[in-house]
């Protein structure tokens, strides 16, 4: 056997060479071995080691040193081991004499594997003068940009779906020269912002290091970068476009370029006119008239402060004082004067106490690009477009051309659709709209119950959730056949039901409708059919297809949701409940929910950007308009043939427009307070929901006067209001007041496309019954013929319209009310009591949101959170 140290056949070592005497042939090891054995024994004769008459052993160490170097050379431990002096030999001893020292070479082996300190410091130099040559070269090559951003901001443009200009974006500066602007608001900028600009070369690199350290402490006081560097960023065309590492590392050496070519006052003062301060004022000249009505030589010190703790976070800050949350700039603007005083103690020490409260603010002014209905366009194209990267400030210098997904003839039939269906009505009560393109998720038109954003700024139809009501039965409908159940199945409409851990729901008048298929039991929302479907496919599955069709997600930026999609919060905290719709929506996502039934089970999320172009041409964002299959076709267009009984027999009559093919579905809450409509056509799906939201004082014990748009008549803070919501008349039930909008708008809508129909029943899955059909039914018609005739309409079973424009009987069997969406059974038993309220009750009153800069709202202090419904008992879908 041989091995490491273990002498081969031959007496050839087995070990490889001394690595420092560069052994690597096996000659080379013969050669050292004797070599070895040679020296062994003449130190072994020198040190008298020789047994025999008057001999001694010597000590051993130096057969103890031998046998060390001579296993390290040779491989084979030992080697001098059978030689005077080994252990074997006269005056052997073992592995360790006791003197120490053969504990020496083994403590040294580490250290030849160091390199020398010369060659260390040698290479340190090269590598240090590499670095620095090649920051040279870099700074050498980079060039200051010539091309500057003109005085005027390079404004933006906002476009509707045909190409026709909506708005234009862009507040333009107004320069002014460094003698125009007060030292002590010069001061207070360098203060906050770079305190060594004066003399700094450009950079501070002392300030880079404090703010990295700042911002892991949580005393983010100063940014890493110098004026200079962002004047460079927001003057020079180039570097503000760019995010990346080499973006920073250019603007550094251009800023230091720019501190050797430019005079400090000159860069001063192109930063002051140049750097964004909030409210949509770029420059110091403008920020001092947006928030202080006054020019900038007319700017106080405590007023310089402020200005100059605003450049932080502008965005930022201005949410916050929208909603009356003052304490981050209150901090700031004490940061600014104490700062002041550090450097000047004579000039700016008495300024350190000033208060804040002094401050007098000039009234916060939206844009007139906010005016009318194109400014709740621009407020939700904005919030999306910050979504995706692009701030308010960015288009409001970079020259965007933004291409919008609206159709501005049909928000404007929105409009009048609402306003010619609620004239007369008490101004607390909201009606609500928008349509999407079911193909690609473009919303087209919406209306959020006002036509004024500057003077009502709620937009609705984005951000205030109401309960479904039934109008989210067709999801659980959906969970049903793809769970492989068909139309045909039969379960027992019996008036209530007990499920697991919920509240009985019952529907309507506890009416018993028997055994029912699926497509009578949508025509007439009968609610404990539902409640037996969801629990048979769970309401686990009932939820993934409401949620994966965009539903309820405007919910979670609710606190009052915990965080979570209002179909999971539903689920969680009321069960079964959820099957009959007390999961809050809004109009939206409703419209872009019921896509998946008129796009062949595909859903695209809702958007209203198609695209955005800069200023040299290119593409900076495109459309996102991704298909998920959510249901299959079949089960698509099966779902439909139950929805299209609804208009055609059932509780939605009043939506029928004509030969076009419609679906749909009503839904009402208990006492009417909420109630929608959500109907499509093949090429469109609107939603309408209404509501009644009304204010009163904190403690809720008396209604506030309200303005033509809902809202109290005088200023009162926010947290001051107490919104209830409350019934509205019953003429406003799922089937009356939103579906006649519904109707009137798609009439427009439609006017000129061409008839599609739907696609053909495709009669999926397997009988499923739940109950024993009594008797026998008929066979079941196809989706182009009527499933239920309606003796009150034509021969063809559509209701007829009256001279008033409604219709003789728009619901069939009862109308809204029995069977329906248990919307008139008052009181505790009133057929499918939801039960509990949408949050609780008490606890989940809707405030009002305030404008702001950007186009977005302040709700509960954060931007663009949802308006929670009111919270009201013994409500039901």
């Amino acid at each position: 056997m041989t091995g490491p140290g273990i002498a081969a056949p031959g007496g050839a070592p087995a070990g490889d060479g001394d690595p420092r005497r560069g052994d690597t042939g096996q000659d080379d090891r013969r050669a050292a071995a004797a070599f070895e054995d040679t020296q062994s024994m003449m130190a072994a004769q020198a040190a008298g080691g020789r047994s025999g008459p008057g001999g001694r052993s010597g000590p051993g160490e130096g057969g103890g040193r031998r046998r060390r170097r001579g296993a390290a050379a040779s491989g084979v431990p030992g080697a001098a081991a059978t030689g005077p002096g080994g252990p074997a030999g006269p005056g052997g001893h073992g592995p360790d004499d006791g003197d120490g020292e053969e504990d020496a070479p083994k403590k040294k082996r580490w250290t030849r594997f160091l390199p020398n300190w010369k060659i260390l410091m040698a290479s340190l130099v090269v590598l240090t003068a590499g670095v620095f040559g090649m920051i040279a070269v870099a700074y050498a090559n980079t060039p200051v940009p010539t091309a500057k951003e003109s005085v005027n901001d390079r404004g933006s443009v906002i476009y509707y779906a045909n190409g026709k200009v909506m708005s234009r974006l862009g507040v333009k500066r107004t320069p002014v020269t460094i003698d125009k602007i007060p030292d002590h608001v010069e001061d207070a900028v360098i203060a906050l912002e770079n305190q060594t600009f004066r003399t700094d070369s450009g950079i501070d690199p002392y300030g880079m290091a404090r703010s990295v350290w700042s911002t892991v402490s949580g005393a983010q006081l100063q940014g890493a970068s110098t004026i200079t560097q962002q004047m460079a960023r927001a003057y020079y065309e180039g570097l503000n476009q760019e995010v990346s590492v080499q973006r920073k590392i250019k603007e550094i050496f251009v800023a230091v370029k720019i501190s050797k070519e430019l005079p400090k006052n000159e860069i001063l003062e192109q930063y002051l006119n140049t750097i964004y301060f909030g409210r949509g004022a770029n420059g110091i000249q403008a920020a001092a008239q947006q928030f202080f009505d006054k020019n900038v030589d007319e700017l106080t010190v405590q007023e310089g402060a402020y200005l100059a703790g605003h450049i932080q976070s502008p965005d930022a800050f201005d949410v916050q004082e929208q909603a009356g949350k003052y304490a981050a700039t209150k901090e700031r603007y004490g940061i600014a004067l104490k700062n002041m005083a550090e450097m000047d103690p004579a000039k700016y020490g008495k300024y350190v106490n000033s208060p804040f409260e002094d401050l007098k603010f000039a009234d916060y002014k939206i844009s007139q690009p906010f005016k009318g209905l194109k400014g709740y366009m621009l407020n939700i194209v904005l919030r999306e477009l910050k979504g995706r990267g692009i701030e308010r400030k960015d288009l409001d210098t970079r020259g965007y051309k933004v291409y919008t997904t609206f159709d501005e003839k049909l928000m404007n039939a929105a409009r009048e659709a609402v306003k010619a269906r609620t004239a007369g009505m008490d101004p607390t009560i909201h009606a609500t709209t928008a349509t999407v393109n079911p193909k690609n998720g473009r919303v087209l038109a919406f209306y959020s119950g006002a036509d004024d954003f500057i003077k009502y700024s709620v937009n609705r139809a984005f951000d205030t959730t109401k309960q479904a009501a039934s109008a989210f039965k067709p999801y659980v409908l959906a969970a049903w056949l793809e769970s492989g159940r068909s139309l045909n199945s039969y379960v027992d409409g019996k008036p209530t039901v007990n499920m697991p851990d919920t509240k009985p729901i019952s529907n309507s008048g506890k009416q018993n409708f028997g055994p029912i298929n699926m497509v009578k039991a949508m025509a007439s929302s009968v609610n404990t059919v539902f409640a037996q479907m969801g629990q048979e496919v769970t309401l686990e599955k009932v939820a993934e297809v409401a949620i994966d069709a965009g539903v309820g997600e405007t919910a979670k930026l609710n606190p009052a949701y915990e965080g979570m999609n209002g179909v999971d919060y539903a689920v969680k905290k009321q069960n079964y409940q959820a099957t009959i719709g007390v999961a809050s929506v809004t109009a939206v996502e409703q419209a872009a929910g019921y896509s998946i039934f008129a796009n062949e089970g595909k859903h695209v999320d809702w958007h209203t950007v198609v695209k955005v172009v800069d200023a040299n041409g290119a593409v900076a964002l495109p459309e996102i308009a991704v298909p998920e299959q959510v249901i299959s076709p079949e089960s698509a267009a099966d779902a439909t043939v139950a929805l299209q009984a609804v208009v055609r027999s059932g509780t939605g009559g009043a939506a029928n427009i004509g030969s076009r093919p419609v679906a749909g579905k009503t839904g009402t809450n208990n006492d009417y307070k909420d109630a929608w409509f959500v109907g499509y056509t093949p090429q469109l799906v609107t939603a309408v929901g209404m509501a009644k939201d009304v204010p009163y004082n904190r403690a809720g014990t008396r209604r506030l006067k309200v303005d033509k748009y809902g809202l109290p008549n005088r200023k009162i803070a926010n947290e001051k209001i107490l919104w209830k919501e409350e019934p509205m008349p019953p003429t406003i039930g799922g089937g009356g007041t939103p579906t006649l909008i519904w109707h009137d708008f798609m009439q427009v809508a439609t006017a000129r496309q061409e008839v599609v129909p739907f696609p053909p029943r495709a009669d999926v899955g397997t009988q499923s019954n739940l109950a024993t059909p009594t008797p026998t039914p008929s066979p079941t018609p196809t989706a182009e013929e009527n499933p239920f005739p309606d003796e009150n309409g034509d021969e063809n079973g559509w209701p007829e319209d009256g001279d008033d424009g409604t219709v003789d009987n728009p619901t069939p069997d009862g109308g809204e009310c029995m069977p329906g969406d248990s919307s008139c059974g008052i009181g505790d038993n009133g057929g499918g009591d939801g039960g509990g309220g949408e949050i609780g009750d008490g606890g989940g009153e809707p405030e009002q949101p305030q404008p702001q800069p950007d186009g977005g709202f302040e709700q509960n202090g954060a931007p663009g959170a949802a308006v929670p419904a009111p919270a009201t008992s013994g409500r039901r879908p």
